[in-house]
């Protein structure tokens, strides 16, 4: 009779050891990349970003790793991560840039914010990675921006797994905002999730004319429909440069709706199922939303 109770108590300690085991075991790993070197404004949303993404790891069983080593941006190294996060910057070498590339297009998954994007010819930030600008991103150049930052109304383009549960509009952090070269409404790979609503203009308090815009149309958040990404125009914090103190004015996290996006994108971008393509595990979860 002993026996037979050691046996189920070391059965049950063995179940109960699996089960603590298997509940800990991230659903998948995140790798960010950032710089945080130039401008104040990237520098706050970077710190702000390696403080919020591994609340929402821990609340949510991803794993959350970051690195200003963007040596790591190789074959190997990208091997143990499901998610890539450009928190600032973009890669500037070669190697690395080819093996984002080869990452991307082998079912990798990839979430951008504001500074990632930039490229201006000419500046520090040339476009010289045609793939990166217009094939992947699609926006190409950069082309203007809002200042200083401000809120902006933002409203929901298209349905798409990100931006479920989401108000048709809301109010974002403030941000600056970007203008790209390219048309994204002409880019039969791009689906605009989230624009800036007219409601919002004049959007930019300037103290130049050009930095406040009266009207237009301008995508914030978008996806290329040939891989598993999605770009944010949100990252750039306020910040006290007319006082010299470089203090915080704004928190991109500080906002519940904003957040909920951000989140949706990074656990849809985690629940990607390796070895599908792209296009179509794109099709089947429209298909289930």
């Amino acid at each position: 009779m002993k026996l037979k109770f050691h046996s189920l108590t070391c059965l049950l300690a063995g179940l109960l050891l699996f089960t603590n085991v298997h509940a800990q075991t991230p659903k998948f790993n995140v790798i960010a990349f950032y710089t945080g070197k130039s401008d104040q404004a990237h520098i706050s949303f970077v710190h702000e970003a390696n403080k919020w993404f591994p609340e929402m790891a821990a609340k949510y069983n991803f794993r959350y790793d970051s690195t200003n080593n963007w040596k790591n941006l190789n074959p190997e190294f990208l091997k143990k991560y499901q998610v890539v996060i450009f928190l600032d910057t973009r890669p500037e070498d070669s190697a690395q840039r080819a093996a984002f590339r080869q990452y991307m297009e082998n079912n990798g998954a990839w979430m951008g914010f504001h500074f990632s994007a930039f490229a201006l010819t000419p500046s520090m930030f040339p476009q010289n990675w045609d793939w990166y600008h217009e094939t992947f991103l699609g926006s190409g150049q950069y082309g203007s921006n809002t200042w200083r930052p401000t809120s902006a109304v933002l409203r929901v383009e298209s349905k798409h797994p990100v931006t479920k549960g989401l108000p048709k509009t809301f109010s974002a952090s403030p941000n600056e905002w970007y203008r790209w070269s390219n048309d994204l409404r002409k880019n039969k790979d791009i689906q605009i999730l989230l624009a800036i609503d007219s409601t919002s203009f004049p959007l930019g308090t300037g103290p130049k004319q050009h930095e406040i815009w009266h009207s237009g149309y301008y995508p914030v958040v978008w996806t290329n429909r040939n891989y598993r990404m999605v770009y944010f125009n949100m990252g750039h914090n306020d910040i006290d440069y007319e006082h010299h103190t470089n203090q915080d004015l704004s928190h991109t996290f500080d906002n519940e709706v904003q957040n909920r996006l951000i989140l949706n994108t990074l656990l849809w971008l985690g629940g990607s199922r390796r070895g599908f393509h792209a296009k179509e595990q794109r099709s089947k979860e429209a298909k289930e939303f």
